[in-house]
């Protein structure tokens, strides 16, 4: 039987302040680098759109966003321009015309960094589905400092909970506490479009560095999401990727060598 079509969110908009010494996006980077790691084939972008499950995609775009429409525009995507960088959240809500019009009952929402997420793992996300209207990808890190970590009862999560929140919880809900966020979901489209209006309800407000001085500004956080469904009795899931390594997000020059590294293995691998 053909497997129906599933929808796909792209966060790319990001300014990726912590890569430093490029100013381009990062969504852009290669995963084959050529002299310079900056420079190369194979963009983040592109690999994980070709990693996602057949379907329309969206991407969500903000900076540089130009350069990201003109690398995939051969590819039939949407783009959702994300008019603030306002947080995960505030980008799932500037898709939300997508979210609300497409034609699939699955909806996954990932990241544009995040390059070496398997095909397999992206089909688990959404056959979990049939069980539950909301799914978190989870990892175990070796090191969980820094990571959003879920909160859970049994197998059903009950909230995800940021470092310097539950750095301050007692050993012991620490340790019981394993699993980390990847900030990779699947949704059942119907089942997510009337929490949309509930997030743009409930902003943040939180205090960021612009030009050298401290602004308060409004972010939304699509972990919350977690919440307002367990609130209203809807179970929210998990499944663990196999690798640490297969979430890992590039966030800075040593992350993206360390993925270029990853994927030229992968592909020797294949090959071989």
């Amino acid at each position: 039987m053909e497997q129906a079509a599933v929808a796909s969110i792209i966060m790319a908009a990001g300014r990726g302040s912590r890569m430093k010494g490029f100013e381009g996006n990062k969504t852009l980077l290669p995963l084959v680098p050529a002299g310079t790691a900056f420079r190369g084939d194979r963009p983040i972008l592109l690999h994980i759109v070709q990693s996602l499950p057949p379907g329309p995609k969206a991407v969500v775009v903000n900076h540089k966003k130009e350069e990201v429409m003109e690398a995939t525009r051969s590819l039939g995507l949407s783009y959702c321009e994300q008019p603030a960088l306002n947080g995960t959240g505030g980008a799932l809500l500037a898709a939300g015309e997508f979210i609300q019009t497409v034609d699939c009952d699955g909806l996954i929402i990932t990241m544009g960094d995040v390059p070496l997420v398997q095909k397999k793992t992206y089909f688990r996300l959404v056959e979990s589905l049939q069980s539950q209207p909301l799914t978190v990808l989870g990892f175990r890190p070796a090191d969980k400092r820094q990571y959003g970590v879920l909160d859970m009862d049994g197998t059903r999560v009950k909230r995800i909970v940021e470092w310097k929140y539950w750095s301050a919880f007692p050993k012991e809900n620490q340790d019981r506490m394993e699993i980390c966020n990847t900030g990779i979901y699947a949704a059942r489209r119907k089942d997510l479009i009337p929490y949309l209006s509930v997030l743009r309800s409930k902003p943040h407000i939180v205090s960021k560095e612009r030009d050298g001085r401290a602004v308060q500004i409004e972010e939304f956080f699509i972990t919350d999401l977690v919440e307002f469904l367990d609130r209203d009795g809807k179970r929210v899931g998990c499944i663990v990727a196999e690798d640490e390594e297969e979430v890992m997000g590039v966030d800075d020059l040593s992350a993206l060598r360390r993925a270029q590294e990853k994927f030229r293995a992968i592909q020797t691998t294949s090959r071989g």
